[in-house]
């Protein structure tokens, strides 16, 4: 496996760059902006440091044993872009970095601990040597098979479904060899989980005219808390125009909460009842930039209002441009996530959003119901304060979690 860095300007060229030298199989691993340091760093443009990888004949195997150890320090969560709280700055700062130090000293610390358990006892290793004098032993799994044993139990661990963790570990063992080093087997499965996860696919301005944005999901996952987060990004750091409406009736507290924050962020706010209504919001902000709609947080297993919110959303159909994104607690469940995204399913395909990312321990569930539906993921939440707690979601981050035990 080559691994390689290359710097540009953006992050296309710096991608451009990679695809020219290394042939277009490449993998990008990390992407990370790099400030201009020095007296006169003001005057310097900023660059992009782009992280790629590139899978070569097992014969390499033996220049990837160096080169992860690099992957493994660049692509740190701490440089992943976070929305710090305006009022505590070095406080946020100080935080993320003291995140970014347990993930790697667990990550450091995996193969030290993998060495103790593989590494036999010298009265052990003397037992077995008189055993083989009087029988033959059955063949002894390799180290690389405890090896990657244990990668699967960190998995199951992290409460990534047994089904999905097995497969990561059949796919890497395909190209596995006798005596493979360890860091190559973790850098194959750190570079398949990343892939497995793809790039966060976020909301951005459609090419012409305004987007409509459709928020869905299950009651209490944090819906109208998520949306309030997004139009204050969108408003206040993007200067775009935003629109707040609600088909949520049913909870009047869910529609005063959103009215609050649109007084708040001084951006007009409705509440529809009709499908007509969503017609006639299209047809007032035809200028916007976005719309974005809260809708009823009602079970998932009530067939009419499903029906009712399935109607709302394909009256916009081939008018303007839409997007649906299911609104998801991490803390939930994977077999209601499995019903609830079924549910959903029938009403529109969309893309995922995962909220309440602290008030759980383990992260498997991101990789489970991305695996299972296929949809993407885009944003995760991490906390009720409104914009903060929110960040586009990392893929680079969230594996190095998975793989390093709980935080």
């Amino acid at each position: 496996m080559i691994i390689k860095k290359f710097t540009a300007k953006t992050e296309n060229e710096a991608i451009a760059n990679a695809k020219k030298e290394l042939g277009e199989g490449v993998v990008v691993m990390n992407v990370k902006d790099i400030k201009p340091k020095g007296l006169f760093a003001f005057l310097k443009p900023h660059t992009v440091e782009v992280t790629v990888a590139l899978e070569e004949e097992s014969e390499k195997y033996t220049a990837a044993v160096s080169a992860i150890n690099n992957v493994i320090a660049s692509n740190q969560p701490k440089e992943t872009p976070v929305i710090p709280t305006p009022a505590e700055p070095e406080a946020a700062e100080e935080k993320t970095k003291k995140e970014s130090s347990a993930i790697e000293e667990k990550l450091d610390s995996l193969q030290s601990l993998l060495e103790q358990q593989l590494q036999k006892p010298e009265e052990e290793k003397e037992k077995d040597d008189k055993k083989e004098e009087k029988r033959e032993e059955p063949k002894a799994e390799t180290e690389i098979d405890k090896f990657m044993k244990l990668l699967h139990d960190t998995m199951l661990d992290n409460e990534v479904d047994e089904k999905y963790a097995g497969e990561i570990i059949d796919e890497i063992e395909q190209i596995n060899k006798p005596n493979m080093p360890f860091d190559y087997a973790l850098a194959n499965i750190y570079q398949k989980m990343i892939l497995k996860f793809g790039k966060p696919d976020c909301i951005t301005p459609a090419e012409n005219g305004i987007k409509i944005v459709f928020f869905i999901g299950p009651t209490g996952v944090g819906k109208t808390t998520t949306i309030a987060k997004l139009a204050s990004i969108f408003r206040v750091d993007q200067k775009k125009k935003v629109a707040l409406l609600t088909a949520d009736t049913y909870r009047i507290a869910a529609a005063e909460q959103l009215r609050i924050y649109a007084n708040i962020l001084e951006v007009p706010f409705r509440i529809i009842y009709t499908v007509e209504e969503v017609a006639k919001a299209m047809e007032d902000f035809k200028d916007y930039d976005y719309i974005l709609v809260d809708t009823a947080g009602h079970s998932h297993q009530n067939t009419t209002q499903k029906e009712s919110m399935g109607s709302f959303i394909h009256s916009v159909d081939d008018k303007v441009n839409k997007e649906v994104y299911l609104v998801l607690s991490a803390t939930t469940k994977y077999r209601d996530l499995v019903s609830i995204a079924d549910s959903y399913k029938e009403i529109a395909d969309y893309k995922l959003i995962f909220t309440k990312l602290d008030e759980t321990t383990t992260l498997g569930n991101l990789l489970n119901l991305k695996l299972y539906t296929g949809a993407s993921l885009s944003y995760v939440t991490y906390g009720q304060n409104v914009p903060d707690d929110i960040e586009e979601f990392n893929p680079q981050s969230t594996v190095k979690k998975l793989l390093g035990g709980k935080n």
